[in-house]
């Protein structure tokens, strides 16, 4: 099913903060054609946690864990992967959506062990009791957090990667949506950054760019003006102050296109080929 773009612009202008859930189904209801309707689409638009398992919880091949760190201002928890037979890994640092951590997120912490890595998946709401199960209520959470200080226990995971005994000493990140914009701000506030991979993440304002130190990768997609409109600017400013970093918009995607939960804006080839470029740049940036 084909879901026309005005419904996903307005669905993405509802998860962002846009507007509230009242108005969002009110104007969903309009524009599907009745309230009938907008509740077959809603399906289609959300993400579907029952998809989230690609890579299995108990998968033999990786060894996963709950744990915890040190934060600038008490213990902050996230969920750990990596391969099983052991060794020294570079860290990458999945710096989840504005939905939390959630199952998909976990899901993509485990594919990254698989390509090698010891990958740590923070819940930033950690401090504020965890990630709730209702997405919508983690949205809202995540928009009260304090920017300064979520940066600063992001950026706390640096160190406990850097120093874990499965580590080579080298930590990257890679985010997605809000995920990707943080990525974009810890290059920007953590010097000790190795790289960076931002999936569809707000920019940089120009006058930050100088700070930056690690190598970006910066991962677009074709239909989303919101985050779009920013970077033209932004690619600018890391070109005019000699940074290293690499750009690609994927033809035909939605925002959130890596996101296979979501039936309405996944995109199977540009996940993949975005993925494959991923892995890549992190393990370039990263050895040891």
């Amino acid at each position: 099913m084909t879901i026309p773009q005005a419904i996903i612009d307005l669905y993405d202008r509802y998860t962002h903060g846009g507007m509230d859930r009242r108005t969002f189904l009110d104007r969903l209801s309009a524009l599907a054609g009745g309230a009938p309707a907008a509740a077959a689409l809603l399906p289609l638009l959300r993400a579907d946690p029952a998809r989230a398992a690609i890579v299995p919880p108990d998968d033999p091949r990786l060894a996963t864990a709950r744990v915890t760190w040190a934060g600038p201002d008490g213990d902050l928890a996230g969920y750990l992967a990596r391969p099983a037979q052991g060794g020294r890994f570079a860290a990458v640092i999945v710096i989840h959506e504005n939905r939390g951590l959630n199952p998909h997120i976990e899901d993509v912490t485990r594919r990254m062990a698989l390509e090698g890595f010891l990958a740590l998946a923070p819940d930033l709401l950690s401090r504020d009791g965890g990630t709730p199960a209702d997405e919508d209520r983690a949205r809202a959470m995540i928009g009260r957090l304090d920017r300064e200080r979520t940066l600063a226990r992001l950026a706390s995971a640096i160190p406990f990667l850097a120093g874990h005994p499965d580590g080579n000493g080298r930590v990257g990140a890679i985010g997605f949506c809000w995920g990707g914009g943080m990525v974009n701000a810890l290059a920007a506030a953590a010097p000790d950054l190795a790289a960076g991979v931002a999936y569809y993440g707000r920019q940089m304002p120009a006058e930050q760019v100088p700070a930056i130190r690690a190598p970006l990768l910066l991962h677009y997609a074709d239909h989303d003006a919101g985050i779009n409109a920013g970077i033209e600017a932004y690619t600018a400013a890391l070109r005019a102050h000699g940074k290293t970093f690499e750009v690609h918009t994927y033809p035909g995607t939605q925002h959130a296109f890596n996101n296979d939960t979501s039936a309405a804006r996944y995109h199977p080839e540009a996940a993949a080929l975005a993925w494959q470029r991923t892995v890549a740049f992190l393990r370039r940036h990263l050895a040891g």
